[in-house]
C-alpha cells in the first residue's frame, strides 16, 4: 500500500510517519500493495485526529478515529478498517472476484446562526452501480448518504440511512 501522509496543525515527524506506517501494514493481509492510500493527521486543542482512505478499484475504505493521545487514534482508524474489510469481505469478494487490489484469503461554530452559509464544496466521480453497491459503499465510507449513478437508468440517485436503520433511495425524474 503507497500511503500519502498530510499534517493539519501538526508538524509531521518522521517517527510519527513510521510507526503509522508500521501500523497500517497489518492491512496488507487484506489489501493489495498497489492501492493508494491517505493518511492525515490533525490536532485540535487536546484532540488529535487520524483520517485514512483507502482508494480501491470501485470502492472506498474510510476511517476517522481522534483521541487524546495520536497514537492511540491511529490504532483505532486500523481496527475500524480492518473491522471494515472483515464485516464486508463476502461482498466485497462477490464484487471484485477478480480483483488484486483486496486480498480475501487473510463543525467550527458559526459567526451567525440565523444565517447558514456553504462553508466546504466537494467533488468526485460518479460511478455506475446498483442500489446495493451503494449502500455498500455508504457504510465503507461511515457516511449518512451515498451519491451514484444508477446502472441501470444512468440518472443519479442518493441513498441515505433512515432514523429506524433502514435505508432510502432518492430518485430523480
Amino acid at each position: 500500500m503507497r500511503i500519502e501522509f498530510v499534517g493539519k496543525n501538526i508538524e509531521l515527524t518522521q517517527s510519527l510517519k513510521d510507526v503509522a506506517e508500521k501500523k497500517f501494514q497489518k492491512l496488507d493481509k487484506f489489501i493489495g500493495k498497489d492501492v493508494d492510500a491517505k493518511v492525515v493527521f490533525s490536532a485540535v486543542r487536546n484532540t488529535k485526529c487520524v483520517e485514512v482512505t483507502i482508494f480501491l478499484d470501485r470502492t472506498i475504505l474510510r476511517a476517522e478515529e481522534d483521541s487524546d493521545d495520536m497514537y492511540t487514534s491511529i490504532d483505532r482508524a486500523v481496527d475500524v478498517l480492518e473491522r471494515q474489510v472483515r464485516k464486508y469481505k463476502t461482498k466485497l469478494q462477490n464484487r471484485y472476484q477478480k480483483n488484486e487490489s483486496i486480498r480475501f484469503e487473510n463543525v467550527k461554530p458559526m459567526d451567525e446562526p440565523d444565517e447558514a452559509k456553504l462553508v466546504k464544496n466537494k467533488k468526485f466521480k460518479v460511478v455506475p452501480m446498483s442500489s446495493d453497491e451503494a449502500i455498500l459503499q455508504m457504510e465503507l465510507l461511515r457516511h449518512n448518504f451515498f451519491v451514484y449513478q444508477n446502472a441501470k437508468t444512468e440518472a443519479i440517485n442518493v441513498v441515505y440511512k433512515r432514523k429506524d436503520g433502514n435505508y432510502g433511495l432518492i430518485e430523480v425524474e
